[in-house]
């Protein structure tokens, strides 16, 4: 019977190959969501977004790409590679309170159509992470 591999060590080392992931997952998201043939968003409402970026970092903040944040979590069981995944711990959004929202006079409906876009993005990004770490795991041999 094949050993397991202490689940604490492997996550330790899936923690380190995290940043490296994350950055490769979010440039093919970008893609796909808003480059692709069937964006998510209008170049109007994309470029709506890409201002309140602009203004963020001038702000002296990250800007709204790059703020999404990623995790592995593990369901606890320590028998078996599945019990391992990733999820989107925070996911950026623009609110009716943000120092953003004032300065294009954004609407609600292009509001909630650029927070649903940051949020199916955060979430596919989440995705192309663990499959990065599904094969991570696999070539390991655990």
């Amino acid at each position: 019977m094949a050993e397991f591999p202490d689940e604490r060590q492997l996550v330790v080392e899936l923690r380190s190959q995290l940043e490296e992931w994350t950055n490769t997952a979010r440039r093919e998201a970008y893609t796909e969501l808003f480059e692709g043939d069937d964006p998510l968003l209008t170049a109007e409402e994309l470029q709506v977004l890409d201002s309140f970026d602009s203004a963020m970092e001038r702000a002296g903040g990250d800007g709204i790409w790059g703020t999404d944040q990623y995790g592995i979590h593990t369901a606890g069981t320590g028998s078996s590679d599945a019990s391992l995944g990733v999820v989107c711990v925070y996911h950026p959004q623009i609110t009716g309170d943000s120092v953003l929202r004032g300065q294009d006079d954004v609407d609600d409906e292009t509001e909630e159509r650029i927070n649903a876009a940051l949020w199916t993005y955060s979430e596919r990004v989440a995705e192309l992470i663990e499959r990065e770490l599904d094969a991570y795991v696999e070539r390991r041999g655990s």
